[in-house]
């Protein structure tokens, strides 16, 4: 423990971002970091609990409260240390998790948690700064080749993982650049590319060797992997999005969120993309979805600089502050906003839609209905639509953000021929991540369904640990 007194002495204070006028002029990152001394003040207020609830809270269980320790102290290179021990990919975390480690702090019993995040992204950028990130060759080489078929955050830290157990792995991309949801899925300005390209750098240093432009059940042969390697591993995501089944659907001006959130990074990197343009420029946009990535559309639609932009949500509105008793140290459910809601943006919650209006093939309005949400006998919530609340609003772009169902089956998964689960995605238990078939593994998004980055670089990690076994009959890569 840092200092006996710090939790009592210092309050806490995170990180700022750039005004909002300044930020929305470019897409590039916006944060305003703290600085050495200020960030081991933060350190000092973590209270080493006797039982740490922030590793719990934590899906890589991130060993917090000593590398808060390290930093208090100044030895800020063994606290780099400690953070990779259980974490591939720190500053991606550090930019993009909405850190459960946090809300399960002792310290958030009074709203005042330890700035984890901010902290674990202080170490991982000081270390990069001062050189000590360097390649970790392995001593010995295996023989045994692993196909990883994705670059999203599980399979690079899979890769990786396996690549420093001295295995040959090679990870196959379907797109241009590596990097999956990570370049793709998350604008800019909430995390920069050029992390994933520092970051891949390392990595073929390493001996992982990647294969862009080479879609696995299309231009890449199933049959070529699985005659060619000693195992392959499906990361390749939740990529099926969950469509809104209404009269005016097919009408010009309904896109997936992921489809406009995809082609404003291509456009950032300088990346063609083949298709009509998704712009929000001029018009009133209508996201449909409260979660993270409505929040993404949110701030591109500013960036874009859209004439207004509404976010619908069919659940009710939470909770502004969370009952601490009844949820800690669990993650709790309340009203969270976003830096791109403070952006400029109209929200709206209990809202369905009814229909989506147009005029000579394009959208021009949507008919929504206001809900009410009971609780039935069993415990479940219901909705129930209210007579006469339904209304009409304008809009030219409407964005579907609901989440996704499952991995895309057609190709890859239907050619492998491996099991389902009861939601679609592909069956695996958290133990050997072994499918149906015994050399295949599958982690992240593509086993649990659509979760957090943090929760991928987890399953990356533990497959890798479970490819090796399968391999070698023994394992030393940590779970």
């Amino acid at each position: 423990m840092g200092k006996e007194t710090g939790f009592l002495e210092i309050r806490r204070r995170d990180r700022g971002y750039l005004p909002v006028d300044q930020r929305i002029e470019t897409y590039s990152e916006f944060v305003v970091p703290l600085g050495d001394r200020e960030t081991r003040d933060q350190a000092a207020r973590c209270m080493n609990c006797g039982i740490p609830f922030c590793h719990e809270g934590c899906p890589v269980n991130n060993i917090i409260p000593e590398w808060n320790d390290l930093v208090y102290n100044d030895r800020w290179r063994e606290a780099l240390d400690v953070l990779h021990s259980t974490n591939n990919f720190p500053e991606f975390t550090g930019r993009i998790c909405p850190a459960p480690c946090e809300a399960s702090c002792t310290l958030n019993l009074d709203d005042e948690p330890v700035t984890i995040k901010t902290i674990e992204c202080a170490i991982i950028d000081r270390g990069f700064q001062e050189g000590w990130v360097v390649p970790q060759v392995p001593r010995h080489k295996t023989g045994k080749r692993v196909a990883v078929i994705g670059s999203g955050p599980a399979g690079l830290a899979c890769a990786q993982q396996l690549a420093r157990a001295g295995h040959r792995a090679v990870v196959f991309e379907k797109n241009r650049r590596i990097g999956g949801l990570l370049r793709y899925g998350i604008p800019d300005f909430k995390m920069s590319a050029d992390l994933i390209d520092r970051r891949i750098a390392q990595m073929q240093a390493e001996g992982v060797r990647f294969r862009p432009n080479s879609h696995v059940g299309r231009n890449v042969p199933v049959g070529k992997l699985v005659d060619g390697y000693d195992a392959i591993v499906l990361t390749g995501g939740a990529e099926k999005p969950r469509d809104l089944e209404v009269p005016g659907r097919e009408l010009d001006g309904v896109h997936f969120a992921m489809d406009f959130l995809t082609q404003q990074n291509r456009r950032v990197s300088g990346e063609g993309f083949a298709g009509e343009d998704i712009l929000a420029t001029g018009k009133h946009v209508v996201v449909i979805g409260g979660g993270d990535t409505g929040s993404d559309c949110v701030g591109t639609a500013n960036r874009q600089r859209a004439a207004s932009v509404t976010q619908l949500e069919i659940m009710p509105r939470p909770p502004e502050r969370e009952n601490k008793l009844l949820t800690w140290p669990n993650w709790p459910l309340k009203l969270r906003s976003s830096s791109s809601h403070e952006e400029g943006c109209e929200r709206d919650w209990s809202v369905a839609t009814k229909e989506v209006i147009g005029a000579n093939g394009k959208v021009t309005g949507l008919k929504l209905v206001r809900l009410e949400w009971q609780q039935g006998e069993d415990g479940r919530w219901r909705m129930e639509e209210i007579a006469g609340s339904e209304f009409v609003i304008t809009t030219e772009l409407i964005l579907l953000a609901m989440g996704f169902v499952h991995p895309v089956h057609e190709g890859l998964l239907e050619q492998l021929g491996v099991d389902l689960d009861g939601r679609g995605n592909v069956k695996a238990d958290e133990n050997n991540y072994q499918s149906s078939i015994e050399n295949i593994f599958v982690a992240g998004d593509m086993r649990r369904g659509q979760s957090l980055v943090v929760w991928a670089i987890r399953e990356g990690r533990q497959a890798a640990r479970a490819v090796d076994e399968y391999l070698m009959g023994h394992s030393e890569l940590p779970r």
